[in-house]
């Protein structure tokens, strides 16, 4: 099949979970023999290496450069506003992107266009709009995130009763463009089914979303030979958090676990070090490691190995998201020892005490982090039960053949 793929993201090198989705489903695509044509927003920092890896997978790769201010937000808030959209998908409209899909569906016919994640749908929808061009056979929408869930969970952390408004609202209009923008699609794929139930049954308007397109949860999955186990130090001492930490959910749980739960971990094992790698970490925290030996903020690393060889625990101690932690996915691959918020762990096949520890509470995450120092055995256990997790359950070579029910246009 000739598929046009909408990305908001360049999906390599493939270092943080949409951009991992994305690769692999690549991957599969072109494993099966069908034809893509990636259409992806790229960013300054987005390399002609990494856009030439992806052809590999592509008959064709384009990208739009996505330039963001703080300028421009504040124009994108008054169109949300005025329009009565959602804040995140006015300020990724942008004209070249719709000139350039025109372009190609003018030019070329697809037997399917992929929207990856909500923000593309709109250009997706477009296509079936346009004068002249050839409609496609069939529209994709795979939703990541429900992403309501996202401003809906940080507002209730916020004591700021101005930005509590603000991210209300955001949730309120990202729940009702969801379930619009859904029915729209002939075929919708999740990652969760905790999130395909969270818009099903968002209640706006007075009404649930209605079953018209076919719907399908396809985790997020990996490579696990890529990421073979770790083989960790006897002496390791490390708290290690790995993720981008420009995602508020990110900077809000590390922040919390800083503040909340680090304290009562350093006076109980003043040998532990908390390890945050990431970019764009939160400066108040990389302030505090500059004069606490105890705290090391790396920003981001091309190679996280080091430091993955030395964790007792790797923690996922946040509040806020939808989707999939696939932080928790790559851990596991690690063979690594994991503590995890009940949120963070949403999405994945866990079983508490088996594969990871869930802890919600400050002094429940501080005493689980002392379990894995404090007994090897059981954060051996625990890492090698992950493993076998992501082995069955998340090899993208398996799980991805229910792409081919998802394009099948006699579905339709």
């Amino acid at each position: 099949m000739r598929i046009l793929y909408l990305s908001q993201v360049v999906p390599y090198p493939a270092d943080a979970g949409a951009k991992i989705r994305i690769y692999h489903v690549l991957q599969y695509l072109a494993a099966a023999g069908h034809e893509v044509t990636l259409v992806a927003f790229r960013r300054e920092n987005d390399s002609e290496e990494a856009i030439a890896h992806l052809r590999q997978y592509c008959r064709e790769v384009h990208t739009v450069l996505m330039q963001r201010s703080a300028r421009q937000d504040a124009q994108h808030l008054a169109t949300s506003i005025l329009r009565g959209m959602p804040f995140l998908i006015a300020r990724d409209q942008v004209e070249e992107m719709y000139r350039l899909v025109q372009t190609l569906t003018h030019t070329q016919h697809f037997d399917a266009v992929h929207a990856d994640q909500l923000w593309m749908a709109q250009y997706a929808l477009a296509t079936r709009r346009q004068p002249g061009a050839q409609q496609p056979g069939k529209l994709v929408l795979d939703q990541h995130n429900a992403m309501f869930l996202i401003p809906q969970r940080l507002s209730a952390s916020l004591s700021n009763p101005l930005k509590r408004a603000i991210l209300h609202r955001e949730a309120r209009q990202l729940a009702a463009y969801e379930r619009t923008t859904c029915q729209q699609f002939d075929a919708v794929t999740w990652v969760s089914e905790e999130d395909r139930q969270a818009v099903f049954n968002s209640a706006a308007n007075g009404h649930r979303l209605s079953a018209t397109a076919r719907h399908t949860v396809i985790p997020i999955c990996v490579d696990p030979d890529s990421k073979p186990p770790i083989s960790r130090k006897a002496n390791a001492c490390r708290v290690t958090f790995l993720g981008g930490l420009h995602w508020p959910p990110n900077a809000e749980g590390v922040t919390w676990f800083w503040e909340d739960v680090w304290p009562t971990v350093r006076r109980t094992a003043p040998e532990a070090i908390l390890t945050v790698i990431g970019k764009d970490p939160p400066p108040p925290l990389a302030h505090a490691a500059d004069s606490d030996p105890t705290i090391h903020v790396t920003g981001y690393v091309d190679d996280p190995l080091p430091y993955l060889q030395e964790t007792a625990a790797f923690i996922v101690p946040l509040s806020a998201g939808g989707g999939m932690r696939v932080k928790i996915i790559d851990a596991w691959s690690w063979a690594l020892p994991i503590v995890s918020t009940r949120i963070g762990a949403e999405g994945v096949r866990y079983e508490d005490g088996h594969n990871l520890l869930i802890a919600d509470q400050a002094h429940d995450f501080a005493a689980a982090i002392m379990r894995l120092l404090q007994q090897p055995q059981l954060a051996g256990a625990l890492a090698g039960n992950g493993r076998a997790t992501v082995t069955e359950h998340y090899d993208w070579r398996a799980v991805y053949r229910a792409w081919d029910a998802i394009y099948d246009t006699s579905t339709l």
